[in-house]
């Protein structure tokens, strides 16, 4: 398993928010870059940002900053958040040299682009992102509430080729109340999926079970920014075989 570190970025912050509610904004650093690179010196070795205004307004708000990212560091980044035509995909993946691009909304509203995606780029660098919130999908920064049952959209996808998903419980994303381990239980039990665990982290403790349950990744970012967990400790006592990607 590996350990993702987390950068959301809000007009080019880095910033945290409870349950999903753009109202409810915290603030950690003003030089993302710079987070980015103590991550990287930390002993990480895969990076997760999210454009937060993207990812509601189907933008790439945030791409100057993404690009000051990538060029501060030299691990992989996985980037999501308001990718929704081809052309922007190729615009993180060759020109930014993005390593892998989340879909989220547009892998729900249109099939058929995120089939070309995968189709041009492969699975390993196509990720989808699947939001939940009581038990249905959520698109456009989980501000838009679908009827689409979580576990028959991800039997969808695999039938399209995913393979790697971002699966997120937004009741617990920036809550610190730990991961919804039942719901990934289900993933597990129903497809072949290969899941990174994302949402409500709040401790060493969690990354361990994680680990212990066989899932592919998991995401940490609020407990790191509050103080919760020793990321460096943590990342150095993994085998270090859990760090291939």
């Amino acid at each position: 398993m590996i350990i993702i570190p987390a950068i959301d970025l809000k007009d080019g912050e880095a910033v945290r928010l409870y349950k999903g509610d753009y109202q409810q904004k915290t603030v950690y650093s003003s030089s993302p870059e710079t987070l980015a690179l103590q991550f990287q010196n930390m002993g990480a070795n895969y990076l997760h940002v999210v454009d937060l205004d993207g990812a509601k307004d189907g933008t790439t708000t945030n791409l100057s900053t993404i690009q000051k990212i990538r060029q501060t560091i030299s691990i992989p980044i996985e980037v999501g958040g308001g990718i929704r035509t081809i052309d922007t995909v190729e615009l993180y993946l060759e020109k930014i040299g993005i390593d892998r691009v989340i879909l989220g909304t547009a892998a729900i509203e249109n099939p058929e682009f995120l089939k070309t995606a995968l189709k041009k780029y492969g699975a390993k660098r196509i990720v989808v992102g699947v939001d939940i919130k009581d038990g249905f999908v959520s698109t456009s920064g989980w501000l838009v509430n679908t009827q689409i049952y979580y576990l028959d959209f991800l039997q969808e996808l695999e039938k399209m080729g995913v393979q790697y998903i971002v699966c997120t419980d937004i009741s617990k994303d920036g809550t610190l109340q730990g991961p919804s381990f039942p719901i990934y239980q289900k993933i597990k039990d129903t497809t072949s999926l290969h899941c990174i665990v994302s949402g409500g982290v709040k401790g060493a403790e969690d990354i361990l079970e994680a680990t212990r349950q066989g899932y592919y990744g998991c995401i940490v970012g609020k407990a790191y920014y509050e103080g919760q967990i020793d990321l460096k400790e943590v990342i150095s006592c993994l085998p270090k075989e859990s760090f291939l990607v």
